[in-house]
């Protein structure tokens, strides 16, 4: 029987995987599956590191429409005469109770935002587990509370507005110096703190007519103080390790002896805020009766409808709000170069 021979191909000395070759395609889909299989996927998606907490410090109101502006009424008080004429039997005129009304408006300003997301993305969104609508939506509520931030602190100055920490209706003065011939707080003693922020809660309070209901009962300061105050740890009785200077500050203010929890808090906004870019401290009172703002229409998504020409689903995001209304100035305190 013939014997059958076949031409084998025989790799050279050099080595035998010399002769496998492939196109530049090939190599880079194959390193990609290759780095995909091996690879440890992170599922977690890092958003950007922001904070607001406008909702801590002023009472929000919601309901109304679209309306255009907002108002309030006031009222104020007068009587015929003198108050010490009031009193007796033996004159002959009665005096006579007058009322003033007053109305003030406030602004609102629409808040729009739109996204568009392409039909194959969506598609893509079963693949990859993660959906891009969700991700925007995401995305359009941060950049809502960070509208709502500033138009609580420092108001819209486009639209002539100002906030908590800018308005020009208040009259900012500067904190006494201390021992150190400084007004900052770092510089100071705990007792000079425990001062400037007694003197501004009885500033407001005497403003007030003493009125026991407009004891301020918010303080707003720079986030740098706020640390500091923490952080600082004063003695009892000579021993250290007792209390940190913000719960010593906390427990023995004067709204604190007139039955009022005093709240302090860390404000970005207040930092360069005051006369020669000082930090500034904010005294007030946190209430809707004094303090507001208004937002007829939260946010929502309004409208959504496919667009042909760019093979997307469109939808559109809105919001009503109001600028900060402060209705007693009387209470409200300015104290700059802490």
């Amino acid at each position: 029987m013939p014997i059958k021979t076949y031409n084998l191909p025989i790799a050279p000395q050099r080595g035998a995987l010399d002769m496998l070759t492939y196109d530049a395609d090939a190599v880079s889909s194959g390193l990609a599956f290759l780095q995909s299989e091996l690879e440890k996927l992170d599922p977690l998606l890092r958003e950007p590191l922001t904070n607001t907490t406008y909702p801590r410090d002023i009472e929000i109101e919601s309901g109304g429409g679209w309306v255009e502006a907002t108002s309030a009424f006031n009222v104020d008080y007068a009587v015929t005469g003198g108050q010490a004429d009031g009193v007796g039997g033996i004159q002959n005129n009665i005096r006579r109770i007058q009322a003033d009304f007053s109305k003030d408006i406030y602004k609102v300003l629409p808040y729009e935002v739109s996204m568009s997301i392409k039909i194959q993305d969506q598609l893509r969104g079963a693949v990859t587990g993660r959906s891009i609508e969700q991700v925007y939506d995401d995305g359009i509520r941060l950049d809502y509370d960070k509208y709502m931030d500033i138009n609580t602190y420092i108001g819209q100055s486009a639209y002539g507005t100002t906030g908590l920490v800018n308005d020009p209706n208040i009259t900012a003065t500067s904190v006494a110096a201390g021992e150190s011939t400084s007004t900052e707080w770092p510089k100071k003693t705990p007792q000079e703190i425990l001062n400037d922020i007694d003197d501004a809660i009885v500033a407001g309070w005497k403003a007030a007519q003493y009125d026991n209901s407009a004891i301020p009962n918010h303080i707003l300061i720079n986030p740098s103080n706020f640390a500091y105050i923490n952080r600082t740890i004063l003695s009892v009785n000579g021993v250290p390790g007792g209390i940190s200077l913000l719960k010593y500050l906390l427990e023995n203010n004067i709204a604190k002896a007139k039955g009022v929890d005093l709240f302090i808090g860390e404000c970005r906004f207040c930092e360069g805020a005051g006369t020669g870019s000082t930090n500034r401290m904010v005294c007030y009172v946190n209430a809707k009766r004094f303090v507001g703002m208004d937002v007829p229409v939260p946010l929502s998504r309004v409208m959504t409808q496919p667009n042909v020409n760019t093979g997307s689903y469109d939808s559109l995001y809105m919001a009503n709000v109001g600028q900060v209304k402060i209705h007693y100035y009387e209470p409200m305190i300015y104290r700059d170069g802490i």
